[in-house]
Formats: C-alpha cells, sequence, structure tokens
C-alpha cells in the first residue's frame, strides 16, 4: 500500500427511515445478537432494498452504500459524482469519521482535514482565530505549528476583520471560506470537499479550486471532490467516480464518468414523469410536464437557433382554492451544468391566477439564441417570495440546430459559447 492514500474494502452503511431501533426491545435484542454476535445479516432487513429515492420501498432499511471497494492513490484528484442520494456525501462521512460504516473498513495513509457541511467542525461560540487553533489541534498540529499559518489562512479566507468575531455571526459564506482556508493550509494529506463550495461566490470558487490544484499537482496530496459542476470536476480531477443507488457505477477517466453520468441523466429525462421527481416547495401547484412548440401550436423535438419557439408547462393545482400571484422561473444550463440563462415570468410583471386543477403557461421565446447542442431545464414555481414548487433535478433538455439566427445560412467560423448575438456594425473612420 506503499502509493495508496486510501483503500476502501467492502464498505456498506445502512440506515433505518423514520425512528431509531425496530420499535421493540426484544427485535433490537434480536437484531444486536444477530449481527454483533453472531456476524450474521440485519433480520429485519429485507433483501434487495436500496437507497432509491424516487421509488417507495417496502422496508424500513435502505442501503446508502453497498459493498465499495476502491483505492485512491497518493496525489489522485477524484472527482466522485452522481444524482442526489446516490450516496455521495454518505461516503466522504464515513472517510471523514463523522459516521461509522455498517460493514467494510477503511485504511488511510496520512491525516485527513474535511470540509462536509456549512459550519461542520466550528465552535458557533468560539471565533474565528480560536476555531482554527481549534481544527489545527484535532488534526494533531502544535500550537507554533498553527501559529506559523494562521495569517496564510485568514488572508486566503479574507475575513481579517472578522477573525476575533464569533464564528456564529458569520454568514454562510464566510463559514466555507474560513472551513476552506483551514482544511487546505493545515497541510493534511487527504483533503475531502463536498458540494459545500457552491455556497462561496464564483470569486471564491474559483480560488478555491486553484488552491486544489496546488495541493494536489505542487504538494501531491490527494483531494476527494464532491460536485454536480461538471465543469469544476474536468478541471479539477485526474480521475473520476461514480456513484448510483449506493454503488460504484463507473471508476476511470473524468471525460468516461462525466459522459456516463449525463447519459444517465438524458436516459431519466427522456422518460421522466415530472410528478415522482423530489422536489421542494409547499406543493401547492406542481409542474407535471414540459415540452416544446412551435408558433403553430405543434410540438417539436429540436430547436433551430433563431427560430420563435414556446417553452411549455403543464402544471397541476393541490388545493380546492384558487392561487394567485403565481410566477414561474426557468433557468437554462449547458452539459457541464452551468447556468446560462434564467428567465421568470414576474421578470415582465406576468403573474398568473391559477383558477383550474391543471392546465399550463406558455413562455414565447423570439429568436431563440443559442448555438448548437443539448442544453438542460431547471424550473422554479414562486409566490410572493414563498417556493411553490422546485424539481431538485434538471426536469428535461433540448437539443438546438444551428438555425438562421444571423439570416445568413452559410455561417463558416467556428468557434466556443453557447449564446449568440446580433450587432450593427459600422466604420467610424469612414
Amino acid at each position: 500500500m506503499s502509493n495508496i492514500a486510501i483503500k476502501i474494502e467492502n464498505l456498506s452503511k445502512q440506515y433505518r427511515l423514520g425512528v431509531i431501533g425496530t420499535g421493540t426491545l426484544s427485535h433490537d435484542l434480536n437484531r444486536w445478537w444477530r449481527m454483533k454476535i453472531l456476524g450474521k445479516e440485519d433480520p429485519f432487513l429485507k433483501i434487495g432494498e436500496t437507497n432509491q429515492r424516487d421509488t417507495k420501498g417496502t422496508s424500513d432499511y435502505v442501503w446508502a452504500l453497498r459493498d465499495i471497494n476502491l483505492e485512491v492513490k497518493k496525489g489522485e484528484v477524484l472527482g466522485i459524482i452522481g444524482k442526489n442520494g446516490a450516496g455521495k456525501s454518505t461516503l466522504l462521512k464515513i472517510l471523514s469519521r463523522v459516521t461509522k460504516p455498517t460493514t467494510g473498513k477503511i485504511t488511510y495513509k496520512g491525516r485527513i482535514a474535511s470540509l462536509l457541511e456549512v459550519g461542520t467542525g466550528f465552535h458557533p461560540e468560539m471565533t474565528g482565530r480560536e476555531n482554527i487553533y481549534m481544527n489545527g489541534t484535532i488534526m494533531g498540529m502544535t500550537r507554533s505549528e498553527i501559529s506559523r499559518k494562521l495569517d496564510e489562512i485568514v488572508d486566503f479566507a479574507g475575513i481579517e476583520r472578522y477573525i476575533d468575531t464569533p464564528v456564529k455571526r458569520y454568514s454562510s459564506g464566510m463559514t466555507v471560506r474560513l472551513g476552506f482556508a483551514i482544511a487546505a493550509h493545515l497541510e493534511p494529506e487527504i483533503l475531502v470537499v463536498d458540494e459545500v463550495l457552491a455556497v462561496g461566490d464564483a470569486e471564491f470558487q474559483k480560488k478555491a479550486i486553484g488552491k486544489m490544484q496546488d495541493v494536489s499537482k505542487g504538494e501531491g496530496r490527494t483531494v476527494l471532490f464532491v460536485s454536480h459542476n461538471m465543469g469544476a470536476v474536468r478541471s479539477l480531477c485526474n480521475s473520476g467516480l461514480v456513484l448510483g443507488n449506493g454503488e460504484i457505477i463507473v471508476k476511470g477517466s473524468v471525460e468516461k464518468c462525466i459522459e456516463t453520468y449525463l447519459f444517465d441523466l438524458d436516459q431519466k429525462m427522456v422518460d421522466a414523469d415530472l410528478t415522482h421527481i423530489p422536489r421542494a416547495g409547499n406543493g401547492d401547484l406542481i409542474i407535471t410536464g414540459f415540452h416544446v412548440e412551435n408558433t403553430n401550436g405543434l410540438i417539436i423535438s429540436r430547436i433551430l437557433s433563431g427560430e420563435d419557439i414556446q417553452f411549455v408547462f403543464s402544471y397541476e393545482k393541490k388545493v380546492d382554492f384558487s392561487i394567485d400571484n403565481i410566477s414561474l422561473g426557468f433557468s437554462i444550463h449547458n452539459n457541464s451544468r452551468d447556468t446560462l440563462s434564467i428567465l421568470y415570468s414576474d421578470y415582465s410583471n406576468d403573474l398568473f391566477e391559477i383558477r383550474d386543477c391543471k392546465g399550463s403557461i406558455k413562455c414565447l421565446i423570439k429568436s431563440f439564441p443559442f448555438l448548437q447542442g443539448r442544453y438542460f431545464i431547471g424550473l422554479r414555481v414562486i409566490r410572493g417570495g414563498v417556493e411553490i414548487d422546485y424539481p431538485k433535478d434538471l426536469i428535461s433538455y433540448i437539443d438546438v440546430e444551428n438555425g438562421n439566427f444571423y439570416f445568413n445560412t452559410n455561417i463558416t467560423h467556428s468557434g466556443s459559447g453557447a449564446i449568440l448575438i446580433r450587432g450593427e456594425w459600422s466604420n467610424v473612420n469612414n
């Protein structure tokens, strides 16, 4: 194991939904006896139950992770991707010793620093400075070692003015900045970072990714990075891992893993039933379907850039009274899930009153301004600042072909980008 930083063998994690315990003392004792003393499987777990969040199981137990075997080399930057509920955060929590595995074991080489959820590892009543010393001490560093890194940590986090203020008064962005600065600068051999970086602003995200690249390439340390941002995974990671329903789907090159992940999403979106996808909101109204029409009302499967189209959102009202002041918003994303554009109906003061139980809302987009490619659609419904419906995953995708956006079908130039713009040109010297 000389070149291996982390070795995971037959790792599984089981959770019981709802309450802790089986419900009766006799069952709890039976379960303890069979699992802890006899080393047998849980007698109250039904075979085949997995942590599939969009279906209803028949057991109160789920496997968040199941039979994970994995080796991570020293200096490897492993991007861990997968849908919500795939087991990514559970794996990182086990690696960070926040929770214990149900079965299996992990062998480490070196100290681990983790950044999982906002505020994890901080004492809210202590100042930023005191939390730096506390975290360093937990990692086994001496006070003098921490002091040598203190100025560098504070400067990176950009919170010098508030370093002696209790952390409970920090914003989530400040907390993340400090947490990442501590994790990255206290010289861990293994750095574990969850999606929490998404809380920071774009400038800090870029800075954090640069630091992780320095840590891995310049200092030869191991990084485990969970993200839904495929662009960040591409730029940072040199290998990838795709999790699905608590199991490893594929491990290999970053491009292979991203392709597998996106293909799985595409298959889901083609067959999607929007009434059963994970969502937030009060549920007074939910979006049940999405498609694209031309201006004649015909459903189309592909869009030509430059043509007039209509996004059509079907809805179902779940309450027996009318709902007014409804604003529907959608976002458009590229393959890396970067947000390219967002439009809400209330941007143009278009608010809807929903009286019928079922219906649809249309948005006419003139001269659709996107270059050829596949784009993914997000969705949100709000009313007076209150979330009504917010699907957790992107709900569908659209395919765009190059069209007559510039009123010129003989465009021969190529380049990168997604959004098309028009301009009026003139030579000011004539």
